[in-house]
């Protein structure tokens, strides 16, 4: 049996794998703003604590690890869910816009993460599982601001990775591509109120092909929810998975494209060394 806490356990991913965890029998201390939907989703339960958590209130944060603690007595499973998207070309977006991705997505998740990581490492042992995205890995028009704070993400959970082995935490960054949940939807995607006619090409198509792929994802949520449930029991996890097909695709042509420009610039790129 496993604890399980949960940020963003109101809808989507989050809801559904802490359902999932809870039916195989674990424990479950499932967090979101507002605890209410949770409850109504998740039932009354002895393996479940709905915990009240705005990710970016530190205070909060270090109040719901103590409550789990205290109702189940460990951690195991640390799964960063809580995060948006914003869509718009960079220079569209506001400071306003760009502070608020950034104060969920990036600062929610350390502040989360720092305040659990003191019982894991109290136990010697743990998982961290954080919520990237493909575009975490690489990153497009239109998603420029949202995807920088899916590479802040990435290179957080490489760190953690290195430095949290050697106490017997496993710390593992998810990639996943489009599945069909409400991430394209006014719930989850917020779209810049800024509109520059220059980026209508790029930026602004990118927005409207976001629209039609609302609801038609390639990636099926319930076959990832009870993947990613099963892949905390994996003996030896790696640093990072992608989930999708779309996403292996996109990573393999971003390696192959990293490969042509080191071959290209190997000679100007060793020139520089003394």
């Amino acid at each position: 049996m496993k604890t399980w806490f949960i940020t963003g356990a109101s809808r989507g991913f989050g809801a559904r794998i802490a359902q999932l965890a809870l039916e195989r029998g674990d424990n479950v201390v499932a967090t979101a703003r507002n605890v209410v939907p949770i409850k109504e989703n998740l039932g009354d339960r002895p393996n479940l604590l709905a915990a009240a958590l705005d990710v970016a209130n530190e205070q909060q944060a270090r109040d719901a690890a103590r409550q789990a603690v205290e109702r189940f007595g460990s951690i195991d499973v640390l799964l960063n869910n809580a995060g948006f998207g914003l869509i718009g070309a960079v220079e569209e977006a506001t400071a306003e816009e760009i502070e608020r991705l950034y104060r969920t997505n990036v600062f929610g998740l350390l502040t989360v993460t720092r305040a659990v990581l003191p019982q894991m490492r109290a136990q010697r042992s743990g998982r961290v599982l954080n919520i990237s995205s493909i575009g975490g890995y690489r990153a497009g028009a239109g998603f420029g601001v949202y995807c920088s704070t899916k590479f802040a993400v990435e290179g957080l959970s490489e760190a953690l990775h290195a430095e949290l082995a050697p106490l017997g935490i496993h710390v593992t960054v998810i990639e996943p591509g489009y599945f069909r949940t409400d991430f394209l939807d006014s719930s989850s995607l917020s779209v810049s109120g800024n509109r520059i006619a220059d980026y209508d090409s790029t930026a602004g198509a990118v927005r409207e092909h976001a629209s039609a792929m609302n609801h038609n994802q390639p990636g099926d949520p319930e076959k990832f929810a009870r993947q990613l449930v099963a892949f905390a029991d994996v003996a030896d996890p790696p640093v990072r998975v992608p989930f999708g097909s779309d996403t292996v695709a996109a990573i393999e042509a971003k390696h192959a494209s990293d490969a042509e420009t080191i071959r290209k610039w190997r000679q100007v790129s060793l020139s520089t060394d003394y």
